[in-house]
């Protein structure tokens, strides 16, 4: 066993911020261990634009943003072992991973960052009747295909879930010179971006079917078509609404989840909504000295966020290295109520109330004509933060500002939304 000051798991763009983060405040020995033989991960395969606005200040490609951090991670001498999988963290810190160059290995780190991203959800998970032909792919492994591989999966599509892979997709196909005849949605409202719906869907007239589902693929050996329905208020079918489309390809958008095997394995405490570790102002997770970030805590929809959050985790895993030992702080639970799905992080420490505290939340249901965001201490109203448009699909970030929090003593928060 090899010892080490901090490891990180993946060096996508929430492990590489947080590499440079932790570098920058003068963390020694850095162990970033990514499974894929490049940097960056999914953005590889990004080629559109849209990212780094906020980052950056200007809209770069999803390959551009990679290279912009992996040419600072390559100059900034930390230890990267590319095409190595990560097989378990302890709750000690102990990481056994294995890689072609180094072979099996366990190294003992003082800090731990996992910065591991999501996956797709599959057919199974959906459970979709039918046959089982080729041609039914999730819409990340097409995006592989085409953009990375240079492969036509299909000439007739029809798209499940209005995901922004799914409606990128979408577009993208379309200017591969496929027809995609349709994206089907379950909800009555898109998951997407409104930016995405809009260049990716109006721009090409594709139809986006809300309240809509796929019921029946059918094919022998390749998918030949397949049935939609409407469905009711409670998501059930509703005879006598069937459809069929005649299509080549079945693209899944049917949501992401956070990569939390490694977590599991931890005995990270996970949240049951988003499915990622539970974690503090500072990105530290229910097992001391082991933090998370990025998608591996809550699917993003921009990959800003994202390294903003892998920023935080790599400067909070340097101050545990580099100072003395804090005393241990109680930590104060915020939950999300009504019609606010999640709020990340779900506590704060006592300390960090006078400083602002950045938080992340999703409503459970479009509010076309905004609402009111409520920060309650102890059920007290102490902050209202006004939105003009709320959507699911859109990732809401608020700042709480020193001034009211440092003078709050409450035992918990909670943060609500109503329409004005």
């Amino acid at each position: 066993m090899t010892e080490t000051d901090l490891v990180i798991i993946g060096a996508g763009p929430a492990g590489m911020a947080a590499a440079l983060a932790a570098r920058a405040r003068g963390v020694g020995r850095i162990l970033v261990l990514e499974r894929n033989g490049f940097y960056g991960g999914i953005l590889n395969q990004c080629i559109h634009n849209g990212f780094g606005l906020h980052y950056f200040g200007e809209e770069l490609t999803g390959p551009e943003y990679a290279e912009r951090f992996s040419t600072e991670l390559a100059s900034a001498a930390v230890d990267v072992h590319l095409d190595t999988m990560v097989l378990s963290v302890s709750p000690d810190r102990q990481v056994e991973y294995i890689g072609p160059k180094t072979g099996y290995q366990v190294v003992s780190a003082k800090a731990v960052i996992l910065a591991t991203g999501c996956r797709e959800r599959t057919r199974g998970q959906i459970s979709i009747p039918g046959t089982r032909p080729a041609g039914v792919l999730t819409a990340g492994a097409a995006q592989r295909y085409v953009n990375l591989d240079g492969y036509q999966i299909g000439r007739r599509i029809i798209v499940l879930g209005s995901g922004d892979i799914g409606l990128i997709m979408a577009r993208r196909l379309t200017l591969e010179g496929a027809e995609v005849v349709a994206v089907v949605e379950l909800m009555p409202y898109s998951s997407g971006l409104t930016r995405n719906i809009r260049q990716c869907l109006d721009d090409f007239d594709i139809p986006l079917l809300l309240s809509h589902t796929i019921t029946e693929i059918r094919g022998k050996h390749r998918v030949e078509q397949v049935t939609v329905a409407a469905v009711d208020a409670d998501r059930k079918p509703l005879p006598g609404s069937e459809t069929r489309f005649d299509v080549d390809t079945v693209l899944l958008s049917v949501g992401l989840i956070p990569e939390n095997e490694l977590a599991k394995g931890a005995g990270i405490e996970l949240d049951p909504v988003t499915g990622g570790p539970i974690v503090s102002d500072r990105m530290e997770t229910s097992v001391p000295g082991i933090f998370a970030c990025g998608n591996a805590v809550q699917v993003h929809d921009l990959v800003d966020y994202v390294s903003a959050e892998g920023r935080r985790a790599g400067d909070h895993a340097a101050d545990l290295l580099l100072n003395e030992p804090a005393a241990k702080e109680d930590l104060i639970s915020l939950t999300a109520t009504g019609d606010i799905t999640y709020v990340v992080p779900q506590q704060i420490r006592q300390s960090s109330l006078s400083a602002g505290i950045d938080i992340f939340l999703r409503v459970k249901r479009p509010l076309p004509g905004g609402g009111v965001i409520t920060v309650c201490a102890d059920g007290t109203p102490i902050l209202r933060f006004r939105r003009k448009h709320l959507n699911p699909g859109e990732m809401e970030r608020l700042t709480l500002p020193h001034q009211v929090m440092s003078q709050q003593t409450a035992a918990s928060f909670s943060i609500s939304v109503e329409a004005p």
